[in-house]
């Protein structure tokens, strides 16, 4: 099983627990291990938590793939929040996931990691805050699986998350991105082993992870930032620039990333649906009394505007900010100066507003 925790902070905190998770679709796991960050100092109150919620490919170390949001007054202020961000269930950054040990064989989950869903892992994140007797949060926020996350932390646990701030994503995954999903999951089963059905740790993936990787990486970015950085240039060897950035990319996950966690993830986003098991969409949504800032992104392809303008039209309590910037979906990781401001404006209001109510 290939080390991805020594790609982890040496800051790392792990919390563990014997209790039996029960999947919401279905399967179990004896016991759980969430790997989890945390910057700045708990209050006496316990009530100046910002739970930072990652992406994809993200893990708990939040100060690294997000920087530029960590600084006095900016959207992470450790002189005065308690930031914490745990690894997602079904990860491979040291909480339980394929490539944890599965008792009952001995060896790693792989493929027969029980299906999971964004619910569940917001539910075993409940748990981790609780384990540290956290019970209120004063801002959750993500973006992209990040932004589902916050999405259902305020319809699981409205009691405990006080606002929502959710960036790059959807109330539901589109056929859009279940298509984009699929595509790269079969490129990936293109490494299949014949002789087991799938892959082994044995036999771990290259070619089709790094293929998964260059799909995405082509919806994370969009047509005005891809001709602007690459336009036709050719380099060394006859290959596009855009190529060359491809294939760049696809090496880098292949060395940090494990298969069998990108299918599990991938799954999990396409099975969001805030409205599953609760009504009609619209009435899900109108249901939601928190108060919520989405920020949508002008130029992204995978999260169109329209679906954030869409929970912004039946949430009562929101708003939706826009992030004018040509890069694409991933704009919530490059455009850092303005996302923190934003979020840093959303929580200073919250303050004031708390104040003139008391």
């Amino acid at each position: 099983m290939k080390a991805y925790t020594g790609l982890l902070s040496e800051k790392t905190t792990y919390y563990e627990s014997d209790e039996p998770y029960f999947c919401e679709l279905g399967g179990s796991l004896p016991s759980l291990r969430v790997a989890y960050r945390t910057w700045g100092t708990l209050n006496d109150s316990k009530d100046n938590v910002i739970l930072v919620c990652h992406a994809l490919t993200g893990s708990a170390d939040a100060d690294s793939w997000w920087e530029g949001m960590f600084s006095p007054g900016g959207a992470f202020d450790e002189t005065q929040d308690f930031i914490i961000c745990s690894n997602v269930l079904g990860s491979c950054y040291g909480t339980t996931g394929p490539v944890s040990l599965d008792p009952a064989t001995g060896r790693n989950y792989g493929p027969d990691f029980p299906l999971i869903t964004i619910r569940d892992m917001v539910h075993v994140q409940q748990r981790l805050l609780a384990s540290l007797g956290i019970h209120r949060v004063k801002l959750a926020v993500g973006a992209s699986l990040g932004g589902m996350q916050v999405l259902e932390w305020g319809f699981l646990y409205p009691d405990v998350v006080e606002a929502l701030m959710p960036m790059g994503a959807s109330g539901r995954h589109s056929a859009w991105c279940i298509a984009q999903s699929e595509a790269q999951r079969q490129a990936i089963f293109a490494d299949r082993d014949w002789n087991n059905g799938w892959y082994t740790e044995d036999l771990p993936p290259s070619r089709g992870l790094a293929a998964a990787r260059m799909m995405a990486m082509c919806s994370y970015r969009s047509f005005e930032n891809f001709q602007q950085r690459f336009g036709r240039q050719i380099q060394q060897g006859n290959t596009f620039k855009a190529e060359s950035y491809l294939h760049h990319q696809g090496r880098k996950l292949v060395e940090r990333f494990d298969a069998n966690t990108y299918v599990t993830l991938t799954k999990a986003m396409d099975m969001h649906d805030l409205a599953r098991g609760r009504g009609a969409y619209e009435e899900v949504l109108r249901s939601m009394h928190l108060p919520v800032e989405i920020l949508s992104i002008y130029s992204d392809v995978l999260y169109p505007k329209e679906e954030q303008e869409e929970l912004a039209q039946h949430m009562p309590n929101s708003k939706l900010l826009y992030l004018e910037e040509p890069y694409g979906h991933d704009a919530f990781l490059i455009d850092v100066e303005t996302v923190s401001r934003m979020v840093r404006e959303f929580l200073d209001r919250r303050a004031r507003e708390a104040q003139t109510a008391a």
